[in-house]
């Protein structure tokens, strides 16, 4: 993959006008994700729109119900012939095997080949207090950002949703075919934002991840033409 093939852009708006026109703002973007608040404004028109244009489509809508719901969902929006969907990890084993059955049937159904099936281990905007004092988890985060990436890999899924902070060890125990995308990554000249596990463009990609999910650093920045490009040309000097 080329560099920029490998960073998506969050369509983080409300309207489907404000969309299309982040979309013509920025040709260069070949792979784009779909968010909860656009998708909930838009339905699936904003896919089909996307569609049209040829582009890659990431449906982050992070599933997280009782199994037969989660299969549902995941059923009717591999018939939309997206790149990559998203499932919570902690929906448990049976709701991620049910969801990855349904995921085969929903894209043979539509004649698409099945999208890949990615799990959310644990939110970026999380860190290791918000894990021990607010949810009660008594492992390291590390490691429960670990169980729940095996978890995904043992029910089949194609990969998992993670923090840069976690990806190296992910890798290097889940393999090079286990698809990661990692959130949370902002250049050095950017402003963090609510992300609290955050690392540079440039050492998510040493760390071992395949997609980058980087967006207000591009989108609300001055020239978002001229950002993305700075990103590219950061990434391209590593290779």
């Amino acid at each position: 993959m080329s560099v920029s093939d490998r960073i998506i852009v969050p369509l983080d708006v409300a309207t489907e006008a404000d969309a299309i026109a982040l979309v013509e703002q920025l040709p260069q973007v070949t792979f784009w994700k779909v968010g909860l608040e656009l998708f909930v404004s838009t339905g699936a028109e904003i896919l089909r729109i996307l569609k049209k244009r040829e582009k890659r489509i990431f449906l982050d809508l992070k599933f997280h119900d009782i199994p037969n719901t989660v299969a549902g969902a995941t059923r009717a929006a591999a018939r939309y012939g997206v790149d990559l969907i998203t499932i919570h990890s902690v929906a448990g084993r049976i709701a991620l095997q049910k969801a990855v059955e349904a995921l085969n049937e929903g894209a043979k159904a539509a004649g698409y080949p099945p999208p890949k099936l990615i799990a959310i281990t644990l939110l970026t905007s999380l860190n290791s207090r918000d894990l021990a004092f607010d949810l009660k988890v008594p492992i390291e985060l590390p490691e429960y950002a670990l169980q729940m990436a095996l978890l995904a890999q043992e029910t089949g899924l194609h990969g998992a949703v993670c923090s840069p902070h976690e990806v190296s060890q992910l890798r290097q125990v889940c393999g090079d075919n286990f698809t990661l995308v990692c959130p949370g990554v902002r250049p050095k000249w950017s402003v963090i934002g609510d992300q609290r596990r955050i690392m540079t463009p440039e050492d998510a990609i040493k760390a071992g991840a395949d997609y980058l999910v980087i967006g207000r650093p591009i989108t609300t920045a001055p020239n978002p033409v001229e950002a993305w490009e700075k990103i590219c040309d950061e990434l391209n000097s590593i290779n």
